[in-house]
């Protein structure tokens, strides 16, 4: 990092650091694809917003830190505790980097907290550029790693936490080969079931 970056840079810069050393494929392309969708969906998001997309997912990069899902029997519970992890890492980083100003280093974590249920509308923002941005990017290599069963799952419980507009936004994207468009097609079927 260049002592002569502004404080937000060097946040910017050290979350990509992190994530970069992620021993998940997609982690690092999903932390810049949910700030594109963050801006697509809002383009005038403050740097609060910004922050959170680009580290939602940052205790995924750390293997010491990271929060094993087999250690859950809920996977609600699993994702909160991921949620509350990332956040606590992004305070550490915020803190490193010098950002001092309280309300904005609170509402970056209280948005990475909520970043997997939502609940207002600047959490519920995050929620939909996450989901849409597992869609366009991470499915392909999830569905790699797990059963077609477990990633249907997922499928599922990603379109269920949709916003309207962003149902229709992912209705829309066309993921890599036939049996991805059919699994996405299952998924969003059974989501509204």
């Amino acid at each position: 990092m260049t002592s002569g970056v502004e404080p937000l840079e060097r946040v910017r810069e050290r979350i990509t650091e992190v994530i970069a050393s992620s021993s998940i494929p997609e982690d690092p392309r999903h932390s810049t694809n949910t700030l594109e969708w963050l801006l697509k969906l809002d383009p005038g998001a403050d740097a609060t917003l910004q922050l959170a997309a680009l580290g939602h997912d940052i205790e995924r990069s750390v293997d010491a830190r990271k929060v094993i899902r087999a250690d859950f029997r809920d996977y609600d519970a699993f994702k909160a505790a991921h949620a509350e992890q990332s956040a606590e890492m992004l305070l550490e980083i915020l803190q490193q980097c010098g950002i001092r100003d309280s309300a904005l280093v609170g509402e970056v974590y209280r948005l990475v907290c909520l970043h997997e249920v939502g609940g207002d509308a600047r959490s519920d923002l995050l929620v939909d550029a996450d989901s849409l941005s597992y869609f366009d990017v991470n499915l392909p290599l999830y569905c790699e790693r797990n059963s077609r069963e477990e990633s249907l799952r997922r499928c599922v419980w990603g379109y269920r936490r949709l916003s309207e507009r962003a149902r229709l936004i992912a209705a829309g994207l066309r993921p890599p080969g036939d049996e991805l468009a059919v699994l996405m097609g299952e998924a969003r079927v059974r989501a509204a079931g």
